[in-house]
């Protein structure tokens, strides 16, 4: 079996995601036979949704455009035409009160602009991927969490707005986790209940290779838990 379906098939078992995990590739060209994304998305994230549905594509820098925001955390500059869009969407933010822009130093970045970004299902990725987008309750993406602390690998705090910026943060290696941004919310349909997990590609045999180990010990613990709190709870 293709260590990428075994991949999935293990993340989907014992995570129980609520969709399924994308693999996202940071390429100098596109695979062959892989097809170029026809049509346009309103944002980068819009094409989480796509490979999560079970799409596999490639875009390149001008497919971003739409999404200035997007195009910033993916190092793709915006035409000169159309520049002005990141600092409308910016002026935007910071007048309703939404973001101050002393952050926007802060929000991590992809280092080089990549020439082709490939979305797909995890199990059906023609490359290897550069990070793993997982989406989930959580309770189940909290074991994800416990089985990279045993690996050792580095976890970043806990991000929000903008979700995309979750994708560079876990490019350097380990696990960086979003709640997720209104915009996201809007153009993927995640629920309240659901936020990201996104792993870096070379990371991911050893997290899931602890996941069993994890699922196992945390099954034991809610026993235990649960006698402790029937046995000393008295009101």
């Amino acid at each position: 079996m293709n260590k990428l379906v075994q991949l999935e098939q293990a993340l989907t078992d014992l995570l129980q995601p609520t969709r399924r995990p994308v693999a996202i590739a940071f390429r100098d060209q596109a695979p062959p036979g892989l097809a170029r994304l026809e049509g346009t998305q309103p944002s980068g994230c819009s094409f989480w949704r796509l490979a999560a549905d079970g799409r596999a594509f490639y875009t390149l820098p001008a497919d971003h455009f739409n999404c200035p925001i997007g195009s910033y955390t993916h190092n793709i500059p915006l035409p000169e035409a159309r520049s002005h869009e990141l600092t409308d969407t910016l002026k935007l933010m910071t007048d309703i009160g939404y973001l101050r822009m002393e952050e926007v130093p802060g929000i991590p970045r992809l280092q080089t602009t990549p020439a082709v970004t490939i979305y797909a299902p995890l199990a059906e990725s023609p490359v290897e991927p550069d990070v793993v987008l997982l989406c989930g309750k959580p309770g189940r993406l909290m074991l994800l969490h416990e089985a990279a602390a045993r690996t050792a690998r580095p976890s970043t705090s806990l991000l929000g707005r903008p979700t995309c910026m979750s994708l560079p943060a876990a490019v350097g290696g380990g696990i960086a986790s979003s709640l997720g941004c209104i915009g996201n919310r809007v153009y993927t349909g995640l629920t309240d209940d659901e936020f990201y997990v996104v792993v870096a590609g070379p990371d991911l045999r050893g997290i899931v290779d602890e996941l069993q180990t994890i699922t196992g010990a945390n099954a034991t613990l809610a026993s235990y838990h649960q006698g402790r709190r029937d046995t000393l709870a008295t009101v």
